[in-house]
């Protein structure tokens, strides 16, 4: 008897210690999702009716990014828009329909290794590629202050680290959560994943340096980052800061809550800390 409760202990403990090792080695793998999304990967905003210039971003470890650049007639200022973990920039081309209807340029662009992007994905390769979006704004003449920084999910971690480094006109994050440890820790409550995290993507450490105004968007009923997230990161911020709160799933809130509300939302805090400045 005592023999088959060792067996079984063993048993245990071993598939425990795999599971622990599987997570360990294929967090890139579960994080970053490129070939995720539903849209055609040959679809450009033309296919939205907007006209765009196509660019090649180089970052400054000399990788090239593919990024469109979406003018606008008569700007608020431009949007850089950092997306999600999962999908391309061909999957957004409603958001860049949406913000284009609301006045702004929009310079969106995919990481290194989505798309055709070159390279392998990473924490700090995806801030390197929000820098090099960055500096093409600069370049392009816009100053600090007319640039809006938005990212929604994994890329509000990554838009807020860039707001970290820079003071734009305005930070937007949606759907964020307040570091990858604490949403593997809810995911995954009976295993270490504190000390086996390899990725940090710490929003709340970041939020209290950032000055900028700041917009948090977030569902109540988000069932991938908690709505809890949204909460702590909006407490831990400095003013100018509002929070519009949304119904429905972590990928189709917008639509649940309504695209005009959702628009007006953005409207408000724009016509509030961006237009004039």
């Amino acid at each position: 008897m005592w023999r088959s409760a060792g067996n079984l202990v063993f048993v245990l403990l071993s598939a425990y210690a795999l599971m622990c090792l599987y997570l360990y080695f294929n967090q890139s793998g579960m994080l970053y999702l490129p070939g995720y999304g539903g849209a055609n990967k040959q679809a450009t905003p033309a296919d939205a009716g907007l006209v765009y210039e196509e660019l090649q971003l180089v970052t400054d470890d000399a990788l090239q990014l593919h990024a469109w650049y979406v003018p606008a007639r008569q700007a608020r200022g431009v949007i850089l828009f950092c997306h999600g973990n999962a999908g391309t920039i061909a999957d957004r081309l409603a958001t860049l329909e949406l913000l284009n209807e609301l006045g702004f340029a929009v310079l969106i662009f995919d990481y290194r290794g989505y798309g055709r992007s070159d390279g392998e994905p990473s924490e700090q390769g995806t801030y390197h590629d929000a820098e090099a979006a960055w500096q093409y704004l600069r370049a392009r003449d816009y100053a600090a202050d007319e640039i809006v920084i938005m990212g929604r999910s994994l890329g509000a971690a990554v838009a807020a680290q860039l707001a970290d480094r820079h003071t734009p006109a305005a930070l937007v994050l949606e759907s964020s959560f307040t570091s990858v440890p604490d949403v593997a820790a809810q995911l995954y409550p009976l295993l270490p994943v504190r000390l086996l995290s390899r990725f940090s993507y710490n929003t709340l450490e970041r939020l209290p340096r950032i000055q900028a105004p700041l917009l948090i968007v977030h569902s109540r009923d988000d069932e991938i980052i908690p709505y809890s997230h949204g909460r702590r990161l909006f407490q831990a911020a400095n003013e100018p800061k509002q929070f519009l709160p949304l119904k429905g799933g972590h990928n189709d809130a917008i639509y649940v809550s309504g695209i005009d509300y959702y628009r007006r939302g953005l409207d408000e805090f724009f016509q509030r800390y961006v237009d004039g400045v």
